[in-house]
Order: structure tokens, then sequence, then C-alpha cells
């Protein structure tokens, strides 16, 4: 089902603007984020995301909707906890490996065992690459983006994830938290729009697109 840069909003009113592009593209972005606890935002050690096919004027708005995703699924995985969060077709799997996490979006036909096999290899690289240093980071930085940039290259065929199945066996016996919506992710009491609201990732001009395809519950063309 090819489509160019469409946002479908969910029943609960969550635009799809992190959706691929085209047939060819499987995975979206990859991100790490330094974990700070169920209160406090994670800081992004590193993101890359491929948006080449959308729509030219909405590619800032999908960036800047990918971070703030990314943070939102990131705060709610504590150390040790695999999820994943559906949104009809499409996945945001998401791991926390003590205190560095990294998150994916990818499209429902992409193995999630994949997935999270590629997640596991880019901490455990970003690890070698910092050392510690990421410890004390205490604002976003930039140090993990050539991982995250090579592996999004290097993964669109999941065959090439599956070479790692041998040397990452133990992912097996953890298990995934599946989430049918970002907003069954959230604790009782938040709201997405609040979130929205508050955030740092988003402009203006996101925030208002936000509202308007919430607003409107339907089908925008966003090219």
């Amino acid at each position: 089902r090819p489509w160019i840069g469409r946002c479908l909003p969910s029943p609960e009113g969550v635009p799809e603007v992190v959706q691929r592009a085209s047939e060819t593209m499987r995975v979206t972005c990859i991100a790490l984020l330094k974990y700070n606890g169920e209160e406090s935002d994670p800081y992004i050690l590193g993101i890359f995301s491929d948006v080449s096919n959308f729509g030219y004027f909405q590619r800032t708005t999908v960036r800047e909707m990918l971070s703030f995703v990314s943070r939102t699924i990131v705060r709610r995985t504590a150390p040790g906890q695999r999820q994943s969060v559906q949104h009809e077709e499409y996945y945001c799997h998401a791991s926390n490996k003590s205190g560095v996490a990294a998150i994916a979006f990818v499209d429902g036909e992409y193995p999630a065992r994949s997935a999270f096999y590629v997640l596991n290899k880019v901490v455990e690289d970003f690890e070698k690459l910092s050392k510690d240093s990421w410890k004390t980071a205490n604002a976003d930085e930039e140090t993990g983006n050539d991982l995250c940039e090579a592996a999004v290259k290097e993964y669109q065929d999941p065959a090439n994830a599956d070479k790692l199945l041998k040397v990452q066996r133990e992912l097996d016996e953890t298990k995934v938290v599946l989430h049918k919506t970002i907003d069954s992710l959230l604790a009782r009491g938040e709201k997405l729009d609040s979130l929205v609201e508050k955030s740092t990732d988003l402009s203006m001009a996101s925030q208002v697109f936000y509202k308007q395809a919430r607003r409107q519950n339907q089908c925008c063309i966003i090219v």
C-alpha cells in the first residue's frame, strides 16, 4: 500500500505522521536516549530518521514528532523492560538496558524480534563508544547520531538483523509488553494533548497540525 506523506489520526486522535512513505521503507527512525526515571523526560543521545520520501514541507513536523514520541515511550520504559506500541500496522519498539534506551519506528511487516536485536546491537555499540560518559549527560547530545544512521541504513532488510540472532539469544527471555496505542501506554490521568502542549520537541506549527488532525479525526493529506 504505497503512500506519500499521509497523516492518519487514530481513534484516540494520535496522528500517524511517523508512518513509512513507501513499501521499501521498513525502518523510519532509530534513536538512543538516556532514561531519567518516570518523572523526567529522557535525553536524546543520538537519533536518525529517514524522511526523504515524505512531503518536503512536512519533514520538520515528522522529525519533531519522532523525537516527541521517542521521549514519551522511553520515559515509560523502565530499565530491563522492552515495549512495543502498536497503531494499526505500524510499531514503535523500545528497549531500556540499564539506563541506555533505544527505540525503532518500523512497519508491521518488520519482525519484532529482528527490531529488538537491532536495538540491542545499537546500545552495545554505543556503550563501547561512549563508555560511561553518557551517565553524566544533562541535555540532548549527538554522540550516537552516526550509530543510529548506520543502523537505519543497514537494517532496512530484516534479514541483516537476523544475523544477530545467534549472539543475542538472551533477549528471548525478556517479555515484551505490547500496547495497542500510545494512549494505553500513558498512566491513568495522563492526556496526550497535555503532553503535546508541554513538549519542547514540537514547534508551534507541529502542535497546530496535531490539534487539527485530532479535531478532524480523519485522514489528512500533508504533502
